[in-house]
């Protein structure tokens, strides 16, 4: 029988030029994770994606967009996700952000995501 341990997973919608004081947005966040001891993330680039100003962004050769659509992913226990969430409002401005509950089924050498002392 396979053990699943609860966790959340949270996503951050971002352009590509977001910056936050000087720095690309998503390190930044990737940053002040990592610093929060975060189990980890995941920074994603689309290849095509619009928002609320439903403005297209693509990365096709005749229609070169430099706000490609970014999707930085996180998965860690609940209380940890709303702790980075609170750090970080600052930063999101207008990103979209979203939590969903979620099953994990394995991660790295059996540590969980609630042990203080998980790396990769």
């Amino acid at each position: 029988m396979t053990n699943y341990e609860q966790a959340v997973l949270l996503r951050i919608f971002i352009g590509e030029s977001d910056e936050f004081r000087g720095r690309p947005l998503h390190e930044a966040l990737v940053l002040k994770a990592r610093e929060m001891g975060l189990a980890g993330a995941t920074v994603l680039r689309g290849p095509m994606g619009f928002g609320r100003s439903s403005r297209l962004h693509t990365a096709k050769i005749l229609r070169l967009s430099e706000d490609l659509p970014v999707v930085i992913e996180m998965v860690d226990s609940e209380a940890r996700i709303e702790q980075l969430i609170a750090a970080t409002t600052e930063m999101l401005g207008s990103s979209l952000v979203t939590t969903e509950k979620v099953n994990v089924v394995r991660y790295g050498h059996q540590k969980g995501l609630n042990s203080e002392s998980s790396s990769e």
